[in-house]
């Protein structure tokens, strides 16, 4: 069964662009991956299935319905977290959660604790004592209080030190296996990789990919970078699957998909000052990986 239904979604705002025919489908109890570049869309793909804002054209539906006809109805059963959290200043944490938990009349008091303490929240802060981070924090709390069927992040890190992130990523992985559907949009693609089944990518308002992410990975580049104490030039790793070559003075760096002993084998044969193994961002993989989908 699918959780949401996306079909030839679009939203123009005139002459700026916003997204077009996007169609994916996420499925009941998986974490599925939305991803892209930032102004990719994500965002507009996401309000718009939230009918906070409303398409040009094409249709969505959540839990079988039409997120514009059944949109009060649908809203009982999400935890939204958008990428900006704003909320009343004066208000204490504590307030505000109930005050969000009054919505879906039910007593939350009991899990707004057990969050607050997983996330290291203060609940007696007023909010406009806290810091980006524990704003964000107080987003997470709000958007899982009433134990949701379908929790949407949209950039949900941003803000989060890099403690904090794990126990967030603990805690979706916990709320999944207890049933709940999670859609996770992220520009990162390492947070995505960690945590989804599958993945949608989008690139300028369009899906260009829509696959499993173990083939993602699969076909993953990683981006070298080399500090050599004789210069190297491109001939000497002449290797399959290298690309964006690049030499400045005695740092070599380029993208390689393949083998990686390969390379290793090369770099074996060469003084090194230093190395460098990372993952490239997004903007570096839509321009190799998807070059055939432009």
């Amino acid at each position: 069964m699918n959780v949401i239904e996306i079909n030839n979604l679009t939203k123009t705002y005139g002459k700026a662009r916003g997204i077009s025919n996007v169609n994916f489908n996420v499925e009941e109890g998986e974490i599925f991956g939305f991803i892209g570049p930032n102004g990719s869309g994500k965002s507009t793909t996401i309000r718009t299935i939230l009918s906070l804002i409303f398409p040009t054209s094409g249709s969505a539906k959540i839990f079988g319905k039409d997120c514009i006809e059944f949109a009060p109805e649908i809203a009982k059963e999400i935890g939204y977290l958008p990428s900006e959290v704003f909320y009343y200043d004066n208000m204490k944490v504590m307030d505000l959660l109930k005050y969000s938990a009054s919505f879906y009349k039910k007593d939350c008091t009991k899990r707004i604790i057990e969050l607050a303490e997983i996330m290291d929240l203060d609940l007696t802060k007023k909010i406009d004592d806290l810091s980006l981070g524990n704003k964000k924090k107080v987003g997470i709390v709000q958007g899982l209080l009433h134990d949701p069927k379908l929790i949407i992040l949209d950039e949900p890190t941003s803000g989060l030190d890099p403690l904090m992130q794990h126990k967030f990523f603990d805690l979706l992985e916990e709320e999944n296996k207890k049933g709940a559907t999670i859609l996770f949009s992220s520009h990162i693609l390492s947070e995505v990789q960690r945590l989804c089944d599958r993945v949608a990518i989008i690139k300028d308002g369009k899906i260009i990919k829509v696959e499993k992410i173990s083939t993602l990975k699969d076909n993953n580049f990683k981006r070298f970078k080399i500090q050599t104490t004789s210069t190297v030039n491109k001939d000497f790793f002449n290797i399959d699957g290298i690309n964006d070559f690049d030499v400045k003075g005695d740092i070599c760096s380029f993208l390689f998909r393949g083998n990686i002993n390969d390379v290793m084998k090369k770099i074996a044969g060469i003084d090194i000052a230093n190395l460098w193994i990372g993952e490239p961002d997004l903007e570096e993989i839509f321009m190799h990986y998807y070059e055939k989908e432009d």
